[in-house]
């Protein structure tokens, strides 16, 4: 009934329902439909999502102009994804003129708000010199800022950092528990499998003891 009366924020909400088929069948039109009501009413993360929608084609045509003004809509709203998203279009000039110096004004503005993904890409530009100053300090101290929110990207890249001494003291120890901790998260899954392959005996001799250390690795 919100979605009918006209609530942007249950017409977003609804919309991500129908498209995922969470709590009822999945109906990308009808998705789309919401999420572009949504928008057109001014609601930040509804046009953040339609915008998606029509970068990737999904329920409407692919439409690059069309997302990075959608996308710029919400970014004028504060919503640092959706900076990020249009970041991206001006790194690939898409929908907009090619402007890799706009695409990283994006990123730190996204960046100061906390996204762990703009600190990661802008702390990768001041490593490489790209679009910005060279300054390994900062790209330690932005890779810092994303890693401590779990990016795993980030976290090696901080370890990096550590093992070579690049913008921060070198350390060994720092750098193999930077590696340690992005690499238990990041091959999860893959420790999940090969659990259930020692626990199966499939591909590997049976060994429920290596089984219930992988899942327990795979589980912290």
């Amino acid at each position: 009934r919100a979605a009918n009366k006209g609530h942007a924020g249950v017409q977003n909400a609804l919309a991500l329902c129908y498209l995922l088929g969470k709590g009822m069948p999945q109906d990308v039109d009808e998705a789309v439909r919401l999420c572009r009501r949504a928008a057109e009413q001014g609601h930040a993360l509804g046009q953040l999502n339609y915008g998606k929608c029509l970068y990737q084609g999904i329920g409407v045509l692919q439409d690059y102009r069309e997302a990075a003004r959608f996308y710029g809509l919400a970014a004028d709203q504060g919503l640092a994804q959706a900076m990020c998203n249009r970041a991206v279009l001006f790194e690939q000039g898409r929908g907009v003129p090619q402007d890799d110096a706009e695409a990283a004004r994006l990123y730190r503005l996204a960046a100061e708000q906390g996204h762990a993904g703009a600190q990661h890409t802008l702390g990768q530009y001041h490593l490489h010199g790209q679009h910005v100053p060279q300054d390994y300090a900062e790209a330690a101290a932005l890779f810092r800022r994303a890693a401590d929110q779990g990016h795993l990207d980030a976290q090696f890249r901080l370890g990096m950092a550590y093992r070579d001494g690049t913008g921060v003291p070198q350390d060994d120890r720092e750098a193999a528990r930077l590696f340690h901790r992005a690499a238990i998260k990041w091959h999860a899954a893959v420790q999940l499998c090969l659990g259930y392959c020692h626990a199966s005996g499939r591909g590997v001799p049976q060994d429920f003891d290596e089984a219930a250390r992988l899942y327990r690795h795979a589980a912290e």
